[in-house]
């Protein structure tokens, strides 16, 4: 079993005291991870491929396409055109992923010092930037060349950001540590 699945279940009797649940079900948990990336203005199909074979390796499951919803000429972006890849992990992908991104490839971010607290919006949701896909270990040497970023949101069903960055620190994300301001 995953660690951080382990976690989760022990979090309602981390958290209980905190913020005063009288019962398990009240407690937070992950709902859903949602992976996402732009393609951009890549019109090639090959490239297009390879990025979606590349977000397979990584999260074990097959991307959807997002195409644009409106034409925009500035952006030379017709309707209809492939301008993102998404895919929503449920379950024990999900497990798998969170553990794989806590444990191995965010520590092997450039100068990594933990994650900002920021990062959680009010509803309890963490958004974590990934400037290089090259971080997770199913991307070996020879997929160097085309390198793309992505994002990667966990919901879960906190009511506020105190009780969702409690929540995170538990199950092991590595947040940064506040640092109080001087009051002159």
């Amino acid at each position: 079993m995953n660690i951080t699945k382990e976690r989760q279940k022990t979090s309602y009797l981390a958290l209980a005291k905190q913020f005063g649940y009288t019962s398990s079900m009240q407690c937070p948990h992950i709902e859903k991870i949602i992976v996402s990336t732009g393609v951009g203005k890549k019109r090639d199909k090959k490239v297009i491929e390879t990025i979606k074979n590349r977000l397979t390796k990584i999260t074990g499951q097959k991307p959807s396409p997002r195409p644009a919803r409106m034409s925009i000429a500035s952006f030379k972006v017709r309707e209809g055109d492939i301008i993102g890849l998404q895919t929503t992990l449920r379950g024990a992908r999900m497990y798998d992923f969170i553990d794989k991104l806590i444990h191995i490839a965010i520590p092997r971010t450039r100068d990594f010092r933990g994650l900002k607290a920021t990062a959680i919006d009010e509803m309890g949701n963490l958004t974590i930037g990934i400037r290089e896909n090259t971080i997770f270990p199913e991307m070996g040497d020879e997929d160097m060349r085309d390198v793309f970023s992505l994002a990667v949101t966990i919901v879960t069903n906190c009511k506020t950001k105190e009780e969702a960055e409690a929540f995170f620190r538990h199950i092991g994300m590595p947040l940064r540590v506040h640092k109080e301001k001087k009051k002159n």
